[in-house]
This record gives C-alpha cells, structure tokens and sequence, in this order.
C-alpha cells in the first residue's frame, strides 16, 4: 500500500473534477522527492483543495441554490468542510497517510486517494 506525498490526485464522491493534495513539508520525510502526507494533513483549502461543483442536496448552499431556481437542481462551487482526520484503512505505520485512507466531507462526501503521487519509497 503506497504513501501518499504532494500532489496526490484525490476525489470526492460528491465533487464533480478530482483536486491534488497539498502538503505542507513539515516532517522532512520524503519519498520520490515529494512530502510524505500525515493523516493530518485534513485542512480544507490548505491541504484538500476543491473539487470542482458540489452535487449533494445535504450542503446548504446546494439546497439553497437549488431553492432560488424553485426546485431545480443546482450545484455550486465545492468548498470542503473536513473536521477530522483521514481514517486509516489499516493499521500500519500510524500517522502516515496511505493510498486507501480516506476522510469525510461534513456534506456527506467520501474523500479517497486516486493516485499517490508515487509508488516506490526507497
């Protein structure tokens, strides 16, 4: 199961364009001369960027929204509400994010890892 560094592509079930992570190397560990990710690498905007539009009715700017156009579905720009850390997959080395961790959106969305950013660490 590979570790996470900067720049891993992410998704979220609810977002309509994948986003890269960003991380903030404040570990000093590296791995293919990128950052490794911790789990708490979690900050909406700093670390999980936007993924696009937001497409669940449970975000109030949806529902909103989708209000003003008298019922007709409309999504709006995303802007993740993460409060917790990612949620470790398996228990391995704690605090290293790996690529089958994921977190959750206060919205409803479940954020996953698509690509790593890396397979090998040497």
């Amino acid at each position: 199961m590979p570790v996470v560094v900067n720049g891993a592509m992410c998704k979220c079930s609810f977002g309509t364009t994948p986003s890269a992570l960003s991380v903030i190397p404040k570990s000093r560990v590296f791995a293919s001369n990128a950052p490794i990710a911790s789990i708490s690498d979690f900050v909406p905007v700093v670390n999980i960027k936007p993924f696009g539009q937001c497409l669940t009715i449970t975000n109030p700017a949806v529902a909103a929204a989708t209000a003003a156009k008298l019922g007709v579905f409309t999504p709006v720009p995303c802007v993740p509400v993460v409060v917790a850390p990612w949620i470790p997959s398996k228990p391995t080395v704690l605090g290293v994010l790996h690529s089958e961790d994921m977190c959750m959106c206060t919205w409803g969305g479940i954020i996953k890892i698509m690509f790593p950013g890396q397979f090998t660490v040497l």
